[in-house]
C-alpha cells in the first residue's frame, strides 16, 4: 500500500510541474506554483524541471519496490 501512495503522489507531482513548465514556455510571464521563487525565466523552468524528474524518478522507484515484492506483473 506505501508504494501504491507513492506512486500516486510522484504521477501527481509529475503531472502538476509538467503542466507548470509547459505553461511557463508558452506564456513566460505566468510563472505558476512558483510565483514566489523570484528567479527569472531560467532558474523558474529548471526548477520545474527538476521537480518533473522528481516526480518520473518517484513514480518509477515506487513501482519498481511494488513490482519486487510481486504486487505487479
Amino acid at each position: 500500500m506505501k508504494y501504491d501512495i507513492l506512486q500516486i503522489i510522484g504521477a501527481a507531482v509529475m503531472v502538476v510541474f509538467a503542466q507548470g513548465a509547459i505553461r511557463l514556455l508558452v506564456d513566460h510571464g505566468n510563472t505558476g506554483l512558483l510565483g514566489g521563487l523570484g528567479g527569472g525565466f531560467a532558474l523558474t523552468l529548471a526548477v520545474y524541471g527538476a521537480l518533473v524528474a522528481a516526480g518520473v524518478l518517484l513514480t518509477g522507484w515506487s513501482h519498481s519496490r511494488a513490482k519486487a515484492l510481486g504486487r505487479r506483473g
